[in-house]
C-alpha cells in the first residue's frame, strides 16, 4: 500500500516426521505460514493529527488491535465485519507517540509506531468546577474555549456527563461574557443533593473548526452536589429568604440596587458563582463613574458584570427599608459573616419584585435557569436532545 508503513513479524516454522534421520523426513515438505503484515494510514514522525487511525492486514483476519499513546491512554476502535481493517473511534491527537500492536486469528502478531506533529493551532478548555469540589444544586457544568468552536456538534459529541442517579440534562451553546464560545450542561431541574457527577471531555484530536484549531488532550472533572440551599431576594420587601431542603432557615434585611437606572439590580434566577471574601470594588470598572471605590467584606459573586452579595455597613439605614445600592445586595456585617460561612458556590439565587433592570444576559454568570427546559434543549448542537447522565 503506497504511503503506508508495512511490518512483517518473524516466525519460526515447526515440522514433524515419522522418525529422526528417516528418508521420509528428509524429503518432507516444510510448510510455513506467511508472516503477518499490517499497514497503517498514518506513518512517520510528523503525521498530521486530527483523523482516525486505520490498520489494515495484508492477509488473513485481524483478531485484535491496540493503539496506545505511551501515557497510559488508548484509542478504542472496531474491527470491520470482514476482519481486514480496524478503525479508531477517535482521532489521533497532535504531538503524540503512538504504538500499534495487532494480532491475527492465527495468533501471529505485528507492531509498528508513528508520531503526530504539533498542531498549527491548539484549542483549550477552561472548566468551572474543579475536581473533588462540592457545589450547590444550581451549578451547571460550564466549559469556555480559548478559540472559536464552529464544529459544535462534533465537539459536543465528545462531552459526557455521568451521574449517580441518572439526572436528565442537556448541553447548550452560547457566548460567554468574555465573548468566547461556551457550552454548559444544565440539569432539567436543580440537582438533587448528594448526587455524584463525573464529566469526561474526550477532545484530544478533535477539530474545533475554522479558526479554532485541534484539541491536544482530554479533560475531566468530578464533583458532588451539597446541601439544597436557595436564596430569594424580594425587591418589594427588601428581605432575603434562605431555605435549606425547602425549609426557611433565615430571613435577612437587605438593600438592593437603586431602581430606575444602571444602579438597579439584575433580576431572575442566578447562581452564586464564587466566594471572594474581601475585595476592592471600583465603580469605574463597571461603568458607574466615581460612585465608589472601597474594600468590601464577605463578597459573593452573582454575575461577571459585578453584581455581588456582600456586607454593606455604610448602607445600614436602608436594610429592610429601601433599595439604595449600586446594584449589589447588601446586608449588615453580622448577617454577611454568617451567610458567607454557610453559603456554597453553586447555590440557587433568585431576585424577584419590581425595580430591577431585567435578567442579565445568558453568559453574564449562569443565566440558563431563566430559560424553559425546551428553550435550553434547543441550544444543544445535537438537535436539542436531552442526555441522561
Amino acid at each position: 500500500m503506497a504511503g503506508t508503513a508495512v511490518l512483517a513479524a518473524t516466525l519460526t516454522a515447526c515440522s514433524g516426521g515419522s522418525g529422526s534421520g528417516s528418508a521420509a523426513a528428509a524429503k518432507a515438505e516444510v510448510k510455513q505460514k506467511p508472516d503477518m503484515a499490517i499497514s497503517v494510514n498514518l506513518t512517520g514522525d510528523q503525521v498530521k493529527a486530527g483523523e482516525p487511525v486505520k490498520v489494515t492486514i495484508a492477509d488473513g483476519k485481524l483478531a485484535q488491535v491496540k493503539v496506545s499513546d505511551g501515557k497510559g491512554g488508548e484509542l478504542a476502535g472496531q474491527i470491520a465485519a470482514d476482519g481486514k481493517t480496524w478503525t479508531s473511534e477517535r482521532n489521533a491527537s497532535p504531538g503524540t507517540d503512538y504504538k500499534v500492536e495487532a494480532q491475527n486469528t492465527d495468533k501471529q502478531s505485528a507492531t509498528t509506531q508513528f508520531k503526530t506533529g504539533a498542531a498549527d493551532k491548539v484549542n483549550k478548555v477552561s472548566i468551572n468546577i474543579s475536581k473533588g469540589s462540592t457545589v450547590g444544586v444550581a451549578m451547571p457544568v460550564s466549559l469556555v474555549f480559548d478559540n472559536p468552536v464552529t464544529n459544535k456538534a462534533e465537539v459536543e459529541k465528545q462531552l459526557k456527563v455521568t451521574t449517580s442517579n441518572g439526572t436528565e440534562g442537556s448541553w447548550g451553546w452560547f457566548k460567554d461574557y468574555s465573548g468566547k464560545d461556551r457550552v454548559d450542561w444544565r440539569p432539567k431541574e436543580y440537582w438533587k443533593s448528594g448526587t455524584d457527577v463525573k464529566v469526561d471531555m474526550n477532545l484530544g484530536g478533535v477539530d474545533s473548526g475554522k479558526g479554532g484549531g485541534l484539541f491536544a488532550r482530554d479533560y475531566n472533572t468530578e464533583f458532588k452536589i451539597g446541601k439544597d440551599r436557595r436564596m430569594e431576594v424580594s425587591l418589594d420587601t427588601k428581605k432575603m429568604t434562605v431555605t435549606e431542603d425547602g425549609q426557611t432557615v433565615k430571613t435577612i434585611p437587605i438593600s438592593a440596587g437603586t431602581p430606575g437606572g444602571q444602579k438597579a439590580s439584575w433580576s431572575g434566577k442566578m447562581v452564586l458563582m464564587s466566594k471572594e471574601g474581601t475585595i476592592n470594588m471600583n465603580s469605574e470598572t463597571v461603568g458607574l463613574g466615581d460612585a465608589y471605590n472601597k474594600m468590601v467584606d464577605y463578597s459573593m459573586r452573582l454575575t461577571w458584570s459585578g453584581m455581588y452579595v456582600h456586607a454593606a455597613p455604610w448602607n445600614s439605614g436602608n436594610f429592610g427599608r429601601a433599595n439604595a445600592s449600586s446594584g449589589c445586595v447588601g446586608m449588615s456585617d453580622a448577617n454577611a459573616a454568617s451567610f458567607y460561612a454557610e453559603a456554597q458556590v453553586g447555590d440557587a439565587f433568585e431576585v424577584v419584585g419590581d425595580g430591577s433592570k431585567g435578567n442579565a444576559d445568558l453568559g453574564n454568570g449562569y443565566g440558563e435557569w431563566n430559560l424553559t427546559w425546551d428553550q435550553w434543549k434547543a441550544k444543544s448542537a445535537q438537535s436539542g436532545a436531552p442526555q441522561n447522565g
